[in-house]
């Protein structure tokens, strides 16, 4: 007999190695032991979270939508859903900031960026999957619009900034809570560079992209396709992205072939606006399932990278998350397991090697 596996009513019991019982409904996965028991890692319902527990479920176990989207809907009424929101000031901004928290003073000695304010929190509702439909996101969404402005030059929230990493991340959580992000998904397309991606320093004469931001407006770019369909330029633009991380291996510099940063080979979570290879996996297999385009083979070495640092028991370690305050932490700590982490690899791989085997 398989290992147990729980999800409040839904999920009874394992019916065998590699088969699952979620309801009525009876899947199977391919999967090691050590699959297996990531698997009722991540279901464990007093040692987990609906917010990673849908993903599960869709994205490793291919639950019927109705029994993903039953377990999706809980991110807003359990857990770290509601624990966010329960931070959000009453004029709808967390910590009174659009990117930096209302009491930060730069150089004041606090270790790191804190991550409390507006634009992180919505970040992590929307890794969440917090429902963008619910009455709590429409009033955060119309608050933000009328209270929140950007520290760069007082700009309205929406209407984004000057740096092209902070306006890719506007477009991708104003996009998934409703709001029209055209004309910043504009801006960016004009801000491509010569070498097809982005950097928030070009406004200072950079004329080189960078990874951290070229990842950030990536994700921007394709959450905008993903609701809207995008239009020709932006879609061309994201390819741009793309082919300028592909190019590189997702961690190299072109022009010697050595690790950009070592510090993007690390796996990382929450990511903020920091770059890591497995956040860049994550970013084309999400791209692959929109548009139905196989995996590039250009992937492949950071595929295997992420592959060898799995752990003996199936997971994978929080290598490193950026310093700085936030509301509460959503792993164990460096150098544990991480289910946030494990939960992209895990999907990574399933989709890397269901493209190999089916090729």
């Amino acid at each position: 007999m398989g290992p147990a596996h729980h999800l409040h009513t839904a999920v009874n019991a394992a019916a065998g190695p590699g088969w699952l019982l979620v309801g009525p409904i009876l899947l199977t996965y391919t999967s090691s032991m050590t699959d297996a028991d990531a698997i009722d890692w991540f279901l464990d319902p007093a040692d987990s979270d609906p917010s990673i527990r849908w993903q599960v479920m869709r994205d490793l176990l291919d639950a019927p939508e109705s029994q993903w989207q039953a377990e999706r809907a809980k991110v807003v009424s359990e857990g770290w859903g509601p624990r966010l929101m329960a931070h959000e000031d009453a004029d709808g901004q967390w910590a009174g900031g659009a990117h930096f928290p209302a009491d930060f003073e730069w150089g004041g000695g606090e270790e790191g960026q804190p991550w409390t304010s507006t634009s992180h929190a919505l970040s992590q509702l929307r890794e969440f999957g917090y429902d963008p439909a619910s009455e709590q996101a429409r009033r955060a969404v119309t608050l933000i619009g009328a209270n929140c402005r950007w520290e760069h030059d007082n700009q309205p929230y929406w209407e984004g900034e000057v740096e092209p990493c902070i306006n890719g991340n506007a477009v991708a959580n104003g996009t998934y809570f409703g709001v029209d992000m055209s004309p910043v998904v504009e801006r960016l397309v004009g801000e491509v560079l010569e070498d097809g991606g982005w950097n928030c320093e070009a406004e200072n004469g950079s004329v080189r992209s960078s990874f951290d931001t070229t990842i950030n407006v990536l994700e921007g770019l394709l959450e905008y396709e993903r609701v809207t369909g995008g239009t020709p330029e932006s879609r061309a633009a994201r390819r741009s992205g793309e082919e300028y991380l592909l190019k590189r291996r997702l961690f190299r510099k072109l022009s010697t072939g050595e690790p950009a940063d070592r510090k993007y080979l690390f796996l990382s979570h929450p990511n903020h606006w920091h770059y890591d290879v497995l956040r860049s996996l994550d970013y084309f297999r999400a791209a692959s399932v929109l548009t139905g385009q196989p995996p590039d083979l250009r992937l492949s070495e950071a595929v295997e990278h992420v592959r060898s640092r799995r752990l003996d028991d199936g997971t994978w370690p929080l290598d490193w998350k950026p310093p700085g305050r936030v509301w509460f932490d959503v792993d164990d700590g460096v150098d544990k397991p991480s289910r946030w982490v494990t939960l992209r690899a895990l999907r990574v791989l399933r989709w890397w090697d269901a493209a190999h085997v089916s090729g």
